[in-house]
């Protein structure tokens, strides 16, 4: 199956301003492709820039994708080994948008087979309750926050955290008092906590039932993360260190985490991701699907890889609940409360509206 041709296109999603310990995103920096065969098959990825984390911009990525698809025209797209390796080959790193190629090939192969992604990669069916997160605010605002999810039935919160260490005490005690006893909550520090800060927040925080921390340092600081298991009363989640299986199996080997974040735009997308699954697999460490500011496109691609895999027991699968202003997808993944639910569409089973794409500055490869 030969690919023909390539679209590219900055999908800019307008958003609510959303704050984590690195900074603020005032809308979805994504790219969207679809790559277009001799057949009558078109496969289609998305993936969403996070500049402050996995350093790649939308204007990045989108210069990228051009030099990416005028290596892929007239190539074997079922080859898909091959085609990422055209990839690896040309550029390093530039995990982000080379998880936008990677999921159009796995969409392509999926519809070739006639099947749905998850059923392609092996998978069936189950039930994936996501959290819901809060963004950094005040532990006034972020207690409020926390209410009304609960009030809009949430069962699971994820607080973001990673500033001052008495202030994130304070915010998890408001809503902790605000949720009550029965809602489980996870935090995530992006980073922001130096080695001591950390272990202070974390001894403090045990407090509260804490199901995990995800990413309390920075990567920079890995090799302390053994030493700060030791003493946590939380369970940490390694996501920010962990792109591809190499750290992984490093983190895992040095006993420096309990589980992985698993985000397509840190791996490269699935190909890669399969190999960390396996990793983990291993060595009996669960992990959790999780995404930058995708739309319910990308968004359907991570419940479908999900699916397939049972290595992954949570699910941060909130992306396009976190203030999105518009969805502009067709079909896809639904949400039933916070359980997302998987459609039988064969392939990713999903598209974004041409009405909206139109407004979308793009290129033709």
């Amino acid at each position: 199956m030969v690919i023909k041709e390539i679209k590219i296109y900055k999908y800019s999603i307008p958003m609510h301003p959303f704050t984590i310990a690195t900074g603020t995103m005032y809308f979805a920096q994504n790219i969207l492709i679809k790559i277009f065969t001799d057949s009558s098959v078109v496969g289609i990825g998305e993936c969403s820039a996070f500049p402050m984390i996995v350093g790649e911009t939308q204007n990045t990525c989108y210069e990228m994708a051009k030099d990416f698809a005028t290596l892929w025209i007239g190539k074997d797209a079922l080859d898909i080994a091959s085609r990422l390796n055209d990839l690896h080959s040309f550029a390093a790193r530039n995990s982000t948008i080379k998880s936008a190629f990677d999921m159009a090939l796995y969409d392509i192969a999926a519809k070739n087979a006639g099947q749905p992604l998850y059923q392609f990669l092996g998978g069936q069916k189950k039930e994936m309750l996501s959290d819901i997160t809060v963004g950094i605010g005040t532990p006034e605002i972020m207690a409020e926050q926390a209410k009304a999810f609960v009030d809009n039935g949430a069962g699971i919160l994820k607080i973001k955290l990673g500033k001052d260490v008495v202030t994130d005490v304070e915010r998890i005690q408001a809503i902790r008092k605000s949720v009550g006893s029965k809602i489980k909550i996870r935090i995530d520090a992006n980073q922001g906590w130096h080695f001591e800060d950390a272990k202070k927040a974390l001894l403090q925080l045990g407090l509260y039932d804490i199901e995990f921390c995800e990413q309390p340092m920075h990567s920079n600081n890995d090799a302390l993360l053994p030493e700060l298991l030791s003493v946590s009363p939380i369970k940490i989640m390694a996501d920010e260190s962990v792109y591809d299986h190499h750290d992984a199996f490093r983190l895992i080997s040095n006993n420096a985490c309990h589980y992985i974040n698993i985000k397509f735009a840190k791996s490269g997308g699935i190909f890669e991701a399969l190999k960390i699954i396996e990793v983990a697999k291993k060595h009996d460490i669960k992990c959790m699907m999780g995404g930058m500011l995708e739309s319910r496109f990308a968004l359907t691609a991570f419940a479908h890889f999900a699916a397939a895999n049972q290595q992954i027991i949570f699910f941060d699968m909130d992306t396009c609940m976190l203030g999105h202003k518009i969805d502009p997808v067709m079909g896809g993944v639904s949400y039933n409360g916070y359980n997302v639910q998987l459609s039988n569409g064969i392939g990713i089973g999903s598209d974004v509206q041409e009405s909206f794409l139109e407004g979308c500055e793009m290129v033709t490869i």
